[in-house]
């Protein structure tokens, strides 16, 4: 026996797990992680020419790029038509369904079974459980009851009638098995792994009495007779126990439903909560707690010593909390000082007398000095912008120019100190404006 990637045997299945929906004919089937929705619906119809007298049963797969990102959507791929072909040999050419049972009125009226197959997962061997799952929900399903009277053809709600079961002969269930090297090696229920590297597959369609339905060999390698009769015994073997599991299935989900009790597939699905409103009380031991801390202690490590102040204060840089200077923004306020000083006219000791013309703050002040010509003219910078009212407080009269010339003069200096009074005050009252 070779051991495989997930650990089975050679002709070991894999768990098969059936769970219904609410509605008669929906089963979802679970061939290890590979999963299959299958869903039953009916119509009434206008039968075929050929066969006036016979029902008409219709399969649908799809493969969908949520089971698999190999998978396009709405395009009919070769592996979608052979599996759709290989479903109606196995289920509608064996006759496993009575389709005389689905005729209402011979040539006017039969009932038309359809069966749509939904591909949720792809992990190999897709046949297996598509045909696993059709033959469920076929065998789950209800139609409605109908009545005729005359020409008028009545069909009955569920809650009118109880829905009449469809006529199943027997359940022919396929069976794939994978060849490798030339038929050396031979596994059944292949994964997608091994789907992707086996030279290739023979299915092997069958019911639990050994009738052979149908049988597909594809990839074009050369069988023996010896190994398709060992493939057939195995097929028997394997079929014999999925057919008991289904008719387990279905007997439980009967008896549920008459009991009244929870089903469909939000009461199968177990119940696992996260959170919890109370939660159990659990006994500790704190014998010799006291003992095995001192232990622990006496045994770790020293703490290693600890700098009381890390931070280590270099000549002329300032470090907040310690005390020191504050230099925050001192720039700015040396250049405001700066200006403030120049707003003052520092008359020196050999300077004339200044006498200054009163006037508005729009005026020119002239200082005046000796008989000569020569004049000081000092006039406010005034800026073209509006300024905000922060601005307009530090506005200043800022001298120009000033010419000193000696000259004499019998007025005392006293009087250049009262002209310089005067001067500084006019400026107070300016830059308060």
């Amino acid at each position: 026996n070779l051991q495989r990637l997930d650990g089975r045997q050679t002709y070991d299945y894999r768990n098969i797990k059936i769970t219904f929906g609410t509605e008669y004919g929906c089963c979802i089937v679970e061939l290890g992680k590979t999963r299959v929705l299958s869903q039953v619906s009916c119509e009434l119809v206008t039968p075929k020419l050929n066969r006036p007298t016979e029902g008409i049963i219709f399969f649908n797969l799809e493969l969908s790029p949520m089971a698999s990102p190999a998978f396009e959507p709405g395009r009919q791929s070769e592996l979608l038509v052979k599996l759709n072909r290989l479903l109606e040999r196995c289920l509608r050419n064996s006759k496993c369904i009575d389709t005389e049972s689905l005729c209402v009125v011979a040539g006017e009226k039969v009932w038309q079974i359809r069966v749509d197959l939904h591909l949720l997962n792809h992990d190999g061997n897709i046949i297996d459980a598509a045909s696993i799952a059709a033959i469920v929900s076929l065998s789950h399903f209800r139609r409605p009851d109908v009545s005729i009277q005359g020409e008028e053809v009545t069909v009955y709600t569920p809650e009118e009638r109880d829905p009449i079961p469809l006529s199943i002969h027997h359940m022919p269930i396929a069976v794939s098995f994978a060849f490798f090297q030339q038929g050396t090696y031979l596994l059944v229920d292949p994964i997608e792994h091994e789907e992707r590297v086996m030279d290739g597959l023979l299915v092997i369609a069958m019911n639990k009495h050994r009738e052979l339905c149908t049988i597909q060999s594809s990839g074009g390698i050369m069988l023996l007779k010896d190994q398709v009769l060992r493939c057939t015994k195995i097929a028997g073997v394997k079929v014999a126990e999925i057919t008991e599991l289904i008719q387990k299935a279905l007997e439980n989900d009967k008896k549920v439903r008459q009991e009244g009790g929870k089903f469909g597939f939000a009461e199968s699905i177990p119940n696992q909560r996260i959170t919890a409103f109370k939660i159990e009380e659990a006994p500790v031991d704190i014998d010799g707690i006291e003992e095995q801390a001192e232990e622990i202690l006496t045994n770790a490590e020293p703490p290693p010593t600890v700098d009381a102040k890390p931070v280590l204060c270099a000549p002329g840089t300032g470090q907040i909390g310690e005390g020191i200077r504050n230099e925050w923004m001192m720039d700015d306020l040396e250049e405001e000082e700066e200006e403030d000083d120049e707003e003052d006219i520092i008359v020196e000791p050999g300077d004339q007398k200044m006498s200054i013309d009163q006037g508005k703050d729009d005026e020119v002040i002239v200082l005046s000095e000796s008989e000569e010509e020569d004049v000081v003219v000092l006039a406010p910078e005034r800026k073209q912008k509006e300024v905000s009212a922060s601005q307009q407080k530090r506005k200043s009269v800022r001298l120009l120019s000033q010419s000193k010339k000696k000259a004499n003069t019998k007025e005392p200096p006293q009087v250049a100190s009262k002209a310089l009074t005067k001067t500084r005050q006019k400026k107070k009252k300016g830059s308060r404006l």
